[in-house]
């Protein structure tokens, strides 16, 4: 125990001062005087050292990783506070105005060793070096990320919506989206949805603007997403707005009007979906969502027998899938004659090859092409319907209490590299689809193919 040493000198120094005053008399001329030795006392006294303090406490073990860490600091303040894995990654924290305390302000890691280090400060000016460590739980249950979309690097049009598949469902929907974040230069106003249990999507208020560069991380890595189930690793992806190119499809005129960053480009004419409950053409916003130099069309993945007199199985050129029902913009030759005039089609949006090339080449994943004049709704999540849905109605889909956020200015935040091989599951919205997929080699999730 430190001994007060200031305090028995001033005990001292106020005796000796009683017996000078009974006597009456003057200190001798070279003396020190009581004030001048108790200010020496005083002002030799050891400054204490720093008490740093650490949660959780130094060899901790199953830390949940939603626990903060904090460090306190008694008799001094705080200078610097370093919390790192073992491998190397940096938690980040808040440093207050005082110096008293430091608080993190992220999820930790999952099966990892932290080592935190502390520069306190004295009063004095002396500084001491603290440090103490921990170690998180080894989940038994993890959920990742299957797919995302769009992909690192892609350049997609206005209509695009962020896409998020997970590997299984989400329990926790509030506790996940907080650990969502997109960032973008300028700043765009949008929301999350949660389509399903294993899908969330982001978009924004209205189409984006063009040229817009965006950033998504989701960062769910010591996430508990369900009761005993922790996110597994962090994921991101980043990508640039291109032109607005909107379309609209008119049904009843049988027309297709292109149009670039509001202005009018070529009118094709077309034909869509026979006026029959099966193949009439749906009506509604639909976004580009992959395109296909040559696809082959098989009427049997829409449940149509092989004797029913409308099965087709056919190779076509120039395709761009507009919904997982199967409708798309194609080339259709053997209709040249009805495009224009009559729609004759089992719901695709058929065209001349030269029409189709043409508008193949002027399009790109994310642009939108709205359907008008058509009796039959586009159903929720058959294709990339975020637009389908009034900004009320979307916001409602958050977790969040359906608030709405800000794309903040984006940063040097890190994003993932897309490789250009390997396949897996897709985001697929109401149905299932393994069609174009490409495999993250930084992240091990997967995204929408941008064609061929």
């Amino acid at each position: 125990m430190r001994k007060p040493w200031g305090w028995v000198a001033l005990g001292l120094i106020l005796v000796t001062g009683l017996g000078a005053c009974d006597r009456r008399e003057t200190p001798a001329s070279g003396s020190a005087s009581a004030d001048t030795v108790e200010q020496a006392a005083v002002s030799a006294s050891p400054s204490p050292e720093p008490l740093v303090s650490f949660s959780p406490g130094s060899g901790t073990e199953n830390v949940r990783p939603d626990e903060q860490v904090v460090v306190t600091a008694q008799d001094g303040r705080l200078e610097s506070v370093a919390v790192v894995t073992a491998k190397g990654k940096v938690l980040t924290g808040t440093l207050d105005p005082s110096g008293s305390a430091w608080r993190s302000g992220g999820l930790l890691d999952t099966a990892s060793t932290y080592t935190v280090t502390a520069v306190a400060v004295a009063e004095s000016g002396e500084k001491k070096t603290s440090s103490s460590s921990f170690t998180t739980l080894k989940p038994t249950s993890t959920l990742s990320i299957e797919a995302i979309a769009p992909g690192d690097g892609w350049s997609v049009g206005v209509g695009m919506p962020i896409m998020i598949q997970f590997s299984g469902s989400v329990k926790d929907r509030a506790a996940v989206e907080r650990t969502l974040s997109v960032r973008s230069t300028p700043t765009v106003e949008g929301a999350w949805h949660w389509m399903n249990s294993r899908q969330v999507w982001w978009r924004p208020k209205a189409y984006w603007p063009k040229g817009t560069k965006v950033t998504m991380t989701a960062a769910i890595n010591g996430a508990e997403t369900s009761k005993g189930v922790w996110g597994r690793r962090s994921y991101s992806t980043a990508f640039t707005v291109g032109s607005a190119v909107i379309s609209t499809v008119d049904v009843k005129s049988h027309t297709l009007t292109v149009t670039k960053d509001g202005k009018h480009v070529r009118t094709i004419p077309v034909t869509t979906g026979l006026p029959t409950d099966k193949y009439r053409t749906r009506g509604g916003t639909k976004v580009i969502m992959d395109k296909r130099a040559v696809e082959t069309m098989d009427a049997a993945s829409t449940g149509t027998n092989k004797d029913d007199p409308e099965y087709y199985n056919l190779t076509v050129k120039w395709a761009m899938r507009l919904t997982w029902s199967g409708e798309y913009l194609h080339a259709a030759p053997w209709s040249v004659g009805q495009q224009g005039r009559a729609n004759v089609s089992h719901g695709c949006t058929g065209m001349s090859t030269s029409n189709a090339k043409w508008m193949f080449d002027f399009s790109k994943i994310g642009d939108v092409v709205v359907y008008t004049h058509s009796p039959r709704a586009l159903e929720p999540g058959n294709g990339y319907t975020a637009w389908e849905y009034t900004w009320g109605e979307w916001l409602k889909g958050s977790a969040l209490a359906g608030d709405s956020t800000t794309a903040s200015p984006s940063t040097s935040a890190p994003s993932t590299s897309a490789a250009s091989t390997g396949t897996a599951a897709t985001v697929t919205g109401s149905s299932s689809s393994t069609s174009g997929a490409t495999a993250s080699a930084a992240t091990g999730a997967t995204v929408m193919a941008a064609g061929s």
